[in-house]
């Protein structure tokens, strides 16, 4: 009995002086424990998003083509994780090179420990790193929604692994990276320059190369399983309070605000997009409350940091009508069949987010703008109207140009089943 006691006091001295030694170790290189804390959780919140977006798809698709769409998203997390490791991480937050990209000192995450990211941001470089990999991989997922149904797999992992390298990487740098968009003094909270405008684009363009679903007639692809939409949308919804609140990187008062003006915007957004229905078609549908819901969470992704929450509901209010035109008018007109509607809300939602803010900025965010490694501030104090409409116009022109380039990749994909899809003649826009 008493080796017992022994060896249970032995055990309790060794994991009191193993715990206290990393505590005392984090204290004297700068490094706070709770935002490191808080930032890992958000980094998890933003990794559950992916498979809620592959339930949310999913649902939307038809029966025979919902294991494509959820191995699109699974494949999407395995390849973006390692390309983000060799070299996404150090094109898009390495020292600048050019003025275009980041040179290739974190490759393979070298040079990248646990000291702190910057003075004014006392977390480990690793878990800032890790963090900004769930973006990436959300970011990229995102566009799978727009050409469901229509590309081969293998075509997929290669426009994948391209589309990241050349679309996600250099925009992060030019905007998140402290380089020469954001010496403009372009603004983007928590992405959405840089994960939703992109995706949006990019997915529009691929859309429109790809042409259109074999079948894709007037009501004859509705969703299958609506309470597995509701269900993806459900951790979509959940998993932006890491996306919005995160991006502080620190959890301070303007990380509290953005958790409140994201839950804000969602719900004004739902209520809003029910609201058009109800009046267009004479009833609401849980189908328009979620497609509101996350109209509005794209909206408030770039002014999370920046608003009241009255703005956000002001901004949510719009979101969800202007999204349920885009979606339910505008695609019908210029007849490009982007089949889960990822540019219908995610680029229409967060261009009108973008520019809402510049005139409704309440509170403002410093140690989001301090993403570098280095330290160095992001932004020139460049007056607010003058960012948003050049952000999108540049960032659209650059994903048209660079998709473009890969259309050749995109018309050989193949239905499936092996049936070639109808490539159709580009709309006349």
């Amino acid at each position: 009995m008493g080796l017992l006691k022994l060896l249970l006091g032995a055990v309790t001295l060794a994991i009191t002086l193993g715990t206290s030694r990393p505590a005392w170790a984090a204290q004297e290189s700068g490094i706070s424990a709770g935002d490191t804390g808080f930032i890992l959780i958000c980094a998890a919140l933003v990794m559950l998003m992916t498979p809620g977006l592959a339930m949310f798809y999913g649902g939307m698709v038809r029966s025979k083509n919902i294991l494509s769409v959820l191995m699109q998203c699974l494949a999407t997390m395995a390849l973006v994780s390692i390309q983000w490791i060799l070299i996404g991480y150090t094109l898009s937050f390495g020292p600048d090179h050019h003025a275009l990209i980041g040179d290739l000192t974190f490759w393979g995450f070298g040079n990248i420990g646990g000291e702190a990211l910057s003075a004014a941001v006392p977390i480990p470089h690793l878990a800032f790193a890790g963090f900004q990999l769930m973006f990436a991989v959300i970011a990229a997922a995102l566009i799978t929604g727009a050409f469901a149904e229509r590309m081969k797999f293998s075509v997929f992992v290669v426009f994948i692994l391209l589309w990241t390298t050349l679309i996600y990487d250099p925009l992060a740098h030019w905007v998140w990276g402290g380089d020469w968009l954001s010496r403009l003094g372009i603004m983007d909270f928590a992405g959405g320059t840089v994960v939703h405008i992109s995706s949006g684009v990019s997915g529009l363009v691929a859309a429109v190369l790809l042409g259109k679903r074999i079948g894709n007639e007037p009501r004859a692809i509705r969703p299958h399983n609506m309470p597995l939409t509701v269900l993806g949308a459900g951790l979509l919804w959940f998993g932006w309070f890491g996306f919005n609140a995160g991006s502080v990187l620190s959890a301070n008062e303007i990380a509290a605000l953005a958790f409140v003006v994201t839950n804000t915007c969602a719900a004004a957004g739902a209520l809003s997009w029910v609201a058009a229905e109800w009046l267009h078609h004479g009833k609401p549908t849980v189908f328009g409350a979620v497609s509101g819901a996350v109209a509005g969470l794209v909206a408030i992704t770039p002014a999370a940091g920046f608003v009241s929450p009255l703005a956000a509901i002001a901004i949510g209010l719009i979101a969800g009508p202007l999204c349920y035109l885009a979606v339910s008018r505008i695609k019908e007109q210029f007849a490009y069949d982007d089949a889960l509607d990822v540019f219908g809300i995610h680029g229409v939602a967060e261009s009108w987010g973008g520019c809402s803010y510049r005139n409704s900025r309440h509170y403002s965010c410093k140690s989001k703008c301090d993403r570098r490694p280095s330290g160095r501030q992001s932004g020139s104090g460049i007056d607010a109207k003058h960012r948003s409409s050049g952000d999108l116009c540049f960032c659209s022109s650059v994903d048209l140009c660079h998709t473009e380039s890969h259309k050749y990749f995109h018309c050989s994909a193949r239905q499936p089943g092996g049936r070639r899809s109808r490539s159709g003649a580009i709309p006349a826009w």
